[in-house]
């Protein structure tokens, strides 16, 4: 079959996930056309070539808060600029490549096309649990505007699918029709990643907001291996108990793998990863983000970690001294391959293919 296939810009998360698909859909045989914004397109087009840039909505972050006033400024001012060429884009994608069915990873371009020219669409993606299940008064407590807030957003943005693929770690209650919870799709290195407990902290921050970090992990006694904060590097910068890494996909994970225990943002993606190794994760959503809160609690409800929005250094020190407890209850949590979500995707094509839509 000829599948449209959109990826979202925001985060690497949806194009790293989105990666996996396409390259299991390539496998099976079938023709794959990929529509991507923001920081996918890159990412696409250096695993798959061909893709269709668009025009996509993000995010403005200041010190660790949505900044929605700006979000809402260069929003606009970026669809004034893209919102032309994602029309004609638009016509195009129909002329040349004119597929059979649709799957949006949270993306608004192809649930378009999908509804614009009555194809069968499929939603693969972690967002959409917000929207389409039940959340405990604990998860949305003191987050209740972000939460109604983002519920809104979500709902608005890929409604009406025939169906819905939500990758998760944590299993609420669903409350609507035509909706899968599924485990999270992992990238190949990680589902071949040896989980190991090594001595060492892992960080990965990329916001500016967490320019006092290097001064708080200095005062712990532990080696820190720290990825982000100096993205200028080309090779290890040691100061003291930090060492500072430039990125490297392979050495990133060969250090996840062997952490003790790990410090980063509320993300979907990185989070599922740490879980799936087994490794304790301190989460730092960002603030008035309800994706990341939730995903924050979740971890913690769950016992897997901590999330505080305000990381410390009392913060850090009591996620070390809850260690054990972290670890013994990841060790109960069930890992899985991406066996059974790539087979919920495929048993719809098979439906699309049967003409059940």
């Amino acid at each position: 079959m000829k599948i449209l296939y959109g990826v979202v810009g925001s985060g690497m998360g949806h194009a790293i996930r989105s990666a996996v698909v396409i390259q299991h859909l390539l496998d099976q045989g079938h023709e794959v056309h990929a529509v991507a914004s923001g920081g996918a397109v890159k990412y696409l087009n250096q695993k798959f070539g061909d893709l269709t840039e668009i025009w996509g909505l993000d995010m403005v972050v200041e010190d660790n808060e949505v900044d929605r006033l700006m979000t809402g400024v260069e929003n606009l001012k970026g669809a004034i600029q893209g919102l032309p060429g994602n029309v004609k884009d638009f016509f195009q994608v129909e002329a040349k490549f004119n597929p059979d069915v649709v799957i949006s990873d949270f993306e608004t371009w192809t649930w378009l096309f999908a509804k614009a020219y009555g194809l069968p669409l499929i939603c693969v993606d972690n967002i959409q649990i917000i929207n389409r299940c039940t959340h405990d008064p604990e998860i949305l407590v003191g987050a209740y505007d972000d939460f109604k807030l983002a519920k809104s957003i979500v709902k608005a943005r890929t409604p009406h699918a025939n169906e819905y693929l939500i990758t998760t770690f944590f299993y609420p209650e669903v409350r609507k029709r035509r909706t899968k919870l599924v485990p999270p799709i992992l990238r190949e290195t990680i589902l071949r990643a040896s989980p190991r407990q090594g001595d060492h902290l892992l960080v990965y921050q990329t916001s500016e907001s967490f320019g006092s970090l290097p001064n708080m992990l200095k005062e712990l006694e532990v080696p820190v291996f720290v990825y982000g904060l100096r993205r200028d590097l080309k090779e290890e910068l040691q100061d003291g108990n930090i060492t500072y890494k430039p990125f490297s996909d392979q050495g990133f994970v060969e250090d996840l793998a062997s952490a003790r225990g790990v410090i980063a943002s509320a993300g979907f993606t990185l989070m599922s990863e740490s879980v799936h190794l087994a490794k304790p994760y301190l989460a730092t959503p960002i603030r008035g983000q309800f994706e990341q809160i939730m995903n924050g609690r979740y971890l913690e409800k769950l016992g897997y970690g901590m999330s505080d929005e305000n990381l410390d250094l009392k913060t850090i020190e009591h996620f070390l001294r809850e260690l054990p407890r972290f670890e013994e209850n990841l060790a109960t949590y069930a890992r899985h391959d991406n066996s059974l979500t790539l087979g919920a995707l495929d048993e719809f094509l098979d439906r699309v293919e049967a003409g059940m839509f």
